[in-house]
């Protein structure tokens, strides 16, 4: 007879919950994250107007504070007291997931310090949603909201150029222009995906290469993620085996196929597969 186990439900722990909200489409919200933003004694939300919207749609009626990056260093007191005072406390942005170029950090390393649990509740963000889509290297660097000055951005842009890596940045419409210079002067020969209103109803996709990019003739609405490539290595455009090919093919003839060959040779080079294949031929008929 096989045991049956009985599963407890889990029990809302006090502390401070992480909350990812969708960062367009409504729908795109996690059960998880319903269920513990109802269990919420109290919502830090960047913007309240925005967020109602969301909380009513899912009947979540949760007490409300106002926590955005002009106060947020001044509710860090009265948080940590409702807190303490063993309560269950959620943090959500307008979209995606705080702490991630969105207020969150000053709270979240104030309860490292107070030894307050923090809790993550994952769910959608602009970041690895827009890698997923790039066809890029998985591997990437996130970097977040250009700076102000332009003098800033050109600093960072000369580091990041030397990544080869996918590299991720949020930026505003209105710097985008402003933006489109220093990019093909630094990645040049990369490619890039500019991704906007992600998951909302009018998302838009542009993929070409940065030495491609133009200025845009009227300023796009919303926010902007967009991905640069990791660096592209040029191939080496031959079509002629040179001699080092044929030592190469010459060890490989004795314990590959001509197909294994065909399939190595032409992963390094831009080498005709007839090329390779004749001559693996003429190898064997020497033997």
């Amino acid at each position: 007879m096989i045991p049956v186990r009985h599963t407890k439900i889990n029990k809302v722990k006090f502390g401070l919950y992480v909350v990812s909200t969708p960062i367009g489409n409504m729908g795109d919200i996690t059960l998880r994250a319903i269920e513990i933003l109802k269990k919420s004694d109290y919502i830090l939300c960047e913007d309240t107007r925005v967020s109602k919207n969301l909380l009513k749609k899912y009947e979540i009626q949760s007490k409300l504070i106002s926590n955005h990056k002009f106060n947020e260093r001044k509710n860090t007191i009265k948080v940590i007291e409702i807190l303490k005072s063993n309560k269950i406390v959620s943090i959500i942005s307008d979209a995606g997931t705080p702490g991630i170029s969105d207020p969150g950090a000053i709270i979240v390393n104030e309860c490292i310090k107070q030894n307050i649990n923090i809790f993550p509740v994952p769910g959608p963000t602009a970041v690895s949603s827009a890698v997923s889509i790039s066809g890029f290297s998985e591997k990437y660097f996130f970097y977040g909201f250009f700076p102000g000055q332009n003098k800033d951005l050109i600093k960072d842009l000369s580091i990041l150029g030397d990544l080869d890596c996918s590299i991720v940045f949020f930026i505003s419409p209105k710097k985008i222009n402003k933006a489109i210079e220093p990019l093909k002067k630094y990645f040049s020969g990369r490619k890039i995906l500019i991704c906007r209103e992600i998951s909302k109803f009018y998302e838009e996709y542009l993929r070409t290469s940065i030495d491609n990019l133009e200025l845009y003739e009227k300023i796009p609405k919303g926010e902007l993620t967009i991905i640069i490539s990791e660096k592209i290595n040029e191939i080496n455009k031959s079509n002629n085996l040179d001699e080092s090919d044929k030592k190469s093919i010459k060890k490989m003839i004795k314990i590959l196929s001509i197909k294994d060959i065909i399939d190595i040779m032409t992963k390094k080079r831009d080498v005709s597969k007839k090329e390779i294949y004749n001559y693996c031929l003429k190898l064997k008929d020497e033997k």
